[in-house]
């Protein structure tokens, strides 16, 4: 045991860790160092507890520590870095599922004893037990529109926001009772729990594939408060900070993503955007795509000065990062400049695209954002787009009836050449045709990506 002076001043270190690393994960040079500093932060954060109270057995804190060890080393170890995304999803669910339980364990403990919990407290439970009931269904919904267990589309019907909104009601009403009345019978708590977690499906369904990225965040989002609302209930200050961190970092990281789409957060929660996709007044109806082949490929890489390469999620499918590197490095040592435009939303979680490309050793300072590198691709001798499609897509800024109008996109097609390399012409997620495929100065490049990227390597090295 140790002393409550020596406990604070433990948990202020631990906080200050978690804020150092949070700061330092902004940075891909840095962030592996902050997720080091965290984990320090955390694992303090870990002994202070166990030392400072004892809710129950060692053996037992052991046991949890043994299966929960082994299952992240697993999927650590296992999960492939196309399927990140869905792993974020869950571990964003077993997040608001860890509150959600906590919170009931309070709740249930207050009632055996027949202790009657103050306002604030009983407020905190109830919304710990809201929102994590909430992150832990939606991000359920989630990985499995990720995983294809379910459709990618919105899933919508009539009437859809109106039960949304008497069902909210009604677990705002059952909260209130509870908090009011403490002797109110168990069953209204046990429908609390029941109508959060089914609100936290009908909050998920109706958003559609492109937004993934935007919900992901938000899910974290919702987690990090639910473990901070938990942290009141629990009397643990550590936990409250960082739920809060992990709360408001959420938040503003789904807001730049929703700016990066140029939609508000209350368009993507509520717009049910995919559903009406595709339904922009121009078609591809008597337009021709230009195709090339490898070796003509090939040759204008190898004589390009300037190279401007962006990823997709095709490129996160095929695994190509690697083959990727290995083009660049054949085009710098040929004297040519090659960079990596990252879009905010490519990919299927927020800086899915950086971390793939990390993987394959692309030094941090070729990972450009939208707005270094637009400017440059109009002096770009080859765009090489590499599985992207609405994050290229002219049509945000050219057709006014498109569902992406106005989102800001990679000026892929200012280039004074552009190669696509895609399995074929269909459309992204967000189910409409992509302008640049039929441009003047872009050529498609038919195949998978890996596969692809290959032969253009080995032709390469032949010119």
């Amino acid at each position: 045991m140790i002393s409550t002076s020596v406990e604070r001043l433990l948990y202020l270190v631990a906080t200050v860790l978690f804020i150092t690393g949070l700061k330092q994960l902004q940075s891909p040079e840095t962030a592996r160092r902050g997720n080091q500093v965290s984990a320090l932060g955390m694992l303090l954060a870990i002994i202070v507890t166990l030392l400072s109270t004892k809710t129950v057995t060692y053996a037992t804190i052991a046991a949890g520590l043994l299966v929960g060890g082994a299952l992240g080393l697993y999927m650590a170890r296992s999960v492939k870095m196309t399927s990140m995304p869905q792993m974020v999803a869950l571990l964003n669910g077993v997040g608001g599922g860890s509150s959600l339980l906590v919170a009931t364990a309070e709740f249930l403990h207050l009632q055996q004893t027949g202790a009657t919990a103050s306002v604030d407290v009983a407020l905190s439970t109830h919304l710990g037990v809201l929102i994590g009931a909430v992150t832990l269904t939606g991000s359920a919904i989630a990985w499995a529109k990720l995983q294809e267990v379910m459709t990618g589309k919105a899933i919508v019907f009539g009437g859809q926001k109106t039960v949304n909104a008497l069902l909210f009601a009604v677990i705002v009403a059952l909260a209130s009772w509870l908090i009011v009345v403490p002797t109110a019978p168990l069953w209204a708590f046990y429908a609390l729990i029941g109508l959060s977690l089914l609100i936290g499906v009908l909050l998920v369904i109706p958003i559609g594939g492109a937004d993934m990225p935007v919900v992901i965040s938000l899910l974290n989002s919702y987690s990090g408060i639910a473990a901070a609302m938990t942290g009141f209930v629990i009397k643990s200050e550590v936990l409250v900070v960082s739920g809060a961190l992990v709360g408001s970092s959420g938040i503003i990281l789904s807001q730049i993503m929703c700016k990066a789409m140029n939609r508000s957060l209350s368009n993507v929660l509520f717009g049910a955007f995919g559903a009406a996709a595709g339904k922009s007044s121009k078609t591809a109806e008597g337009l021709v795509a230009k195709t090339t082949n490898v070796e003509e490929a090939a040759l204008q890489l190898a004589y390009a000065q300037t190279v401007i390469v962006v990823p997709g999620y095709g490129l996160a499918v095929a695994q190509a990062q690697h083959q990727v590197r290995e083009l660049m490095d054949l085009v710098e040592k040929r004297g040519g400049s090659v960079k990596f435009a990252i879009h905010p939303v490519a990919g299927r979680m927020p800086g899915h695209m950086n971390v793939l490309l990390a993987e394959a050793n692309i030094p941090y300072d070729k990972l450009l954002d939208m707005d270094d590198i637009n400017p440059e691709f109009e002096r770009t001798d080859v765009c090489l787009v590499i599985g992207a499609n609405d994050v290229v897509n002219p049509a945000a800024r050219t057709d006014p009836s498109s569902p992406i109008f106005g989102m800001p996109i990679l000026n892929a097609d200012l280039a004074k050449r552009c190669i696509v390399m895609k399995r074929g012409m269909s459309a992204g997620f967000a189910g409409i045709e992509n302008e640049l495929f039929y441009g003047e100065r872009t050529q498609m490049l038919f195949g998978d990506a890996k596969g692809t990227l290959s032969k253009l390597v080995a032709e390469v090295k032949q010119v």
